[in-house]
């Protein structure tokens, strides 16, 4: 019998809980945002725009860092990543001016979260999984950010409360460092499953890709997830500020965000295995513009945060495991990384133009509404994009599963 660390069910937990620091810290960056402008005399755009640069570095990269790790293989590729990313996170403490904070925060830091991001751990995990447990596995390594979000909420508000923001970063950065060992632990896992031969070269797959109307709708919608999450991740902590809340009350609703989302990202996971992945997406998208409709209608206090919070962590991160499932039910699992780096890369151009145009009509205008009002409308058209996606998968793909495990699901 093989050891525990020598199994695909290891690489799923040491996938999981590398996401959940990896995921856990670069989604409660907002919580900086107005202690650091604060002490550094600046407006809310400076650093928004630093984090907005990482979101779109971290996805202009992906697809690189991804073909990299198909390349070379994904675990030396995520150690270094893990790497890059702590000592970014470590060098947010000392830029004190808006060019030295969009180089550690926006170029290193989204280099690195290229790497230890969503891609390659997701698609780690969803090579050694079997057809039949993909969906619910990549829900679980996703629920793992979800579960680090919901940590790292009071573990950031309380360094910043008792260090300050600076001190803070430097304890971040430490926590992260962790990753390192914790990626290469995962070789022998899937040692096998990398060692397969292939059967199709990666040249090969981003042209059967780029001739797939359903593979470019999915670009298009994984935008609008991203521009959606990163604009309420990022400023809903000053929303609440502009609106007379408690300060404990934005570090509670993105904790929330992150609790709820465990469970979103699961039941995502488990239903992508049951139902039409493309419906649910649809669904998922029509339900988080609705949300938004309510929540900004509503007066702000105590009970209408933490439920608009609690709703939309069950929305929050559900689209990954369910927008992977469909690339890997289109085309195969071999090339995963490559293909949904591209998809990711939309989804922070999205997040770099929910963070940025959200501090930028907020200077504007001194009001979060213009931002609001775009997610709500983003979020009818995704709807819309994802009913009507093709997702039958290719005629290569067919072919291969009927030969070995059968024919794969929808």
């Amino acid at each position: 019998m093989k050891a525990f660390w020598r199994t695909p069910v290891y690489v799923l937990f040491a996938a999981t809980l590398l996401l959940l620091v990896a995921n856990g810290t670069r989604q409660n960056f907002g919580l900086f945002l107005i202690p650091l402008s604060a002490d550094l005399g600046w407006g809310r755009s400076e650093f928004a725009l630093a984090i907005a640069i990482q979101n779109l570095v971290m996805g202009a990269a992906a697809p690189f860092v991804a073909g990299l790790g198909d390349r070379f293989g994904p675990i030396r590729i995520i150690a270094l990543s893990s790497l890059l990313y702590a000592g970014g996170v470590a060098l947010i403490s000392v830029s004190t001016t808006p060019e030295t904070m969009v180089l550690s925060a926006g170029l290193i830091v989204g280099l690195g979260a290229s790497g230890i991001g969503f891609t390659l751990p997701l698609a780690l995990v969803g090579r050694v999984a079997s057809a039949s447990r993909r969906s619910l596995w990549l829900g679980i390594v996703t629920a793992g950010g979800s579960a680090g979000q919901f940590v790292f909420a009071p573990v950031s508000a309380g360094l910043i409360g008792g260090f300050g923001w600076s001190d803070g970063i430097i304890g971040l950065s430490i926590i992260i460092a962790i990753t390192v060992p914790l990626a290469l632990s995962m070789r022998a896992g899937s040692a096998s499953t990398l060692a397969a031969p292939d059967t199709q070269s990666l040249s090969a797959a981003l042209r059967e890709a780029s001739g797939h109307r359903g593979y470019w709708l999915l670009v298009l919608g994984f935008f609008v997830c991203g521009f959606q999450i990163q604009f309420v991740g990022v400023h809903l902590p000053g929303f609440l500020q502009d609106a007379g809340a408690s300060p404990w009350l934005a570090a509670w609703a993105l904790g929330a965000i992150g609790l709820f989302n465990i469970f979103g990202t699961l039941l995502a996971g488990w239903m992508g295995a049951r139902w039409r992945k493309k419906k649910l997406l649809s669904l998922l998208y029509l339900s988080r513009g609705i949300l938004f409709l309510v929540f900004f209608m509503l007066p702000v206090n105590e009970f209408t945060v933490l439920g608009f919070a609690s709703i939309f962590g069950l929305l929050w991160l559900s689209t990954a495991p369910l927008t992977m499932g469909i690339v890997a039910q289109i085309f195969g699992p071999r090339y995963m990384a490559t293909l949904f780096a591209i998809v990711f890369f939309s989804h922070q151009v999205g997040g770099f133009a929910g963070i940025y145009l959200g501090g930028y009509f907020y200077d504007l205008y001194n009001s979060y509404d213009v931002g609001w009002w775009l997610a709500m409308a983003l979020g009818g058209i995704a709807a819309l994009i994802h009913w009507q996606l093709d997702d039958t998968p290719v005629e290569r793909w067919l072919r291969e599963s009927a030969a070995s495990v059968g024919t794969p699901g929808r």
